[in-house]
């Protein structure tokens, strides 16, 4: 039986309340026993690991929400000549990356099969906790469908542990839902309108029908009670997914207020990812290796895109925190948290959407997303106080400790830890 007692720091418990000052965390092997003032907390005599945060921040293992794990976005000419097997090699240096932002869960959007799923969870590699979508479905023509005008085709058509994502019509939706599902998927996730980096769309286009996209909702539901998340971009898309049931809108730049109102009235989550556009303008203009289509519409969209979730989150839209991180690179996903709070958002409110509301998103409440008794033990320890200045996070020298599951994956705390016997 082993004990940790995180002290000697200010908790943001991740529910939205005042910070407790002279707080600490009591944990057994890898769940949260106690949280709140020291002096309330009953501490055992003995085989306690102590962790002095020497006056930092405790705050949950941050949630994202909306990553693609197994990429980042470069040059066509790398991705056209770089052996298969090479991105699975590189994807542990994304998910460590990922780790020391403090992100100790993500739900993964597309690009990641169960296999590097289970090495995370078997301890091969380090890793955040996933859900996985496997692969995104996606008309013909549609965003993640790669194929060129030239007649170049840039589409992976699947893989083992990986199905084709292509299809159309209700009866290859309702087949490649199950397809999916036998992959191994926690969530379906689904391109219902077009997209940013996609060859032959446009963000506007509309892709999957409401009757399509009921089928998707019913089958993830029937075959194992779970969820569809939709890429949707252009409002009659957005519209689409929000009655047909789906439980997120990822994106979601062309909100207005009907679309707002319908969201409110559904239940249904928003992840903005606003830091998706705003990176894809900064690469283009750093290096030159976003393809100008990509770039031609990203100019046209980020304004639209804050100005939307602006609109959702004055109407009572539940946000969930995410990135779309493999766009921009991998443990940059914090500065998504300071872009929520330039559309309206308070540094406690952004805090809240990337642990409990993100947690919910997930259906995982029950496990993460807050610092108390019987949750998991994923916490981070800052070194800044993020209410005072959100984007100190963006430094990840400024995350000096990160707890998955009761390991200290992170440790850049000045004093070793000390254990009482």
């Amino acid at each position: 039986m082993a004990y940790t007692l995180i002290k000697n720091g200010t908790l943001i418990d991740g529910n939205g309340g005042q910070p407790i000052v002279d707080a600490c965390v009591l944990v057994k092997d890898n769940v949260i026993q106690a949280a709140g003032k020291l002096a309330d907390i009953q501490i055992p005599s003995e085989n306690v690991t102590e962790v002095d945060v020497n006056g930092g921040f405790i705050l949950p293992g941050f949630i994202d929400t909306h990553v693609h794990m197994m990429f980042e976005v470069g040059p066509v000419e790398k991705q056209v000549t770089t052996p298969f097997s090479y991105r699975f090699y590189q994807a542990t240096q994304f998910m460590k990356r990922t780790l020391d932002a403090g992100i100790t869960t993500v739900r993964d959007a597309g690009g990641t099969d169960a296999g590097v799923k289970q090495a995370i969870k078997d301890g091969i590699v380090p890793g955040p906790r996933m859900q996985i979508s496997i692969t995104p479905l996606t008309i013909t023509g549609g965003h993640g469908d790669s194929w060129m005008r030239s007649g170049i085709d840039l589409t992976l058509h699947g893989y083992p542990g990986s199905p084709d994502g292509l299809c159309d019509g209700v009866e290859e939706v309702t087949k490649k839902v199950r397809e999916v599902l036998r992959a191994g998927a926690d969530v379906i996730k689904v391109h219902a309108t077009g997209g940013v980096l996609s060859p032959t769309d446009h963000p506007e286009f509309t892709q999957y029908s409401q009757e399509e996209l009921e089928v998707m909702v019913r089958e993830a539901a029937y075959r194992r009670g779970l969820k569809v998340m939709a890429h949707a971009q252009g409002k009659e898309g957005i519209k689409n997914a929000v009655l047909a049931g789906i439980h997120s809108i990822e994106h979601g730049i062309f909100i207005d207020d009907e679309v707002a109102k319908l969201m409110v009235q559904h239940g249904t989550y928003l992840v903005p990812t606003l830091l998706a556009p705003v990176s894809v303008l900064e690469n283009a203009e750093a290096s030159g290796s976003m393809p100008e289509y990509g770039v031609q519409k990203c100019r046209e969209v980020v304004e639209y895109h804050k100005e939307s979730i602006a609109l959702a989150y004055q109407a009572g839209v539940k946000i969930a925190m995410g990135t779309d991180a493999g766009v921009m690179a991998h443990g940059t996903n914090l500065r998504e948290l300071g872009l929520m709070c330039e559309i309206g958002m308070s540094p406690m409110e952004s805090i809240v959407a990337t642990t409990k509301t993100a947690a919910e998103c997930m259906g995982w409440e029950d496990q993460i997303g807050t610092v108390e008794a019987g949750k998991l033990a994923d916490i981070v320890i800052t070194s800044t106080d993020p209410l005072t200045d959100i984007r100190s996070l963006e430094n990840n020298d400024n995350i000096v400790a990160v707890f998955k599951d009761g390991e200290l994956v992170k440790n850049k705390l000045n004093k070793v830890p000390a254990t009482s016997n």
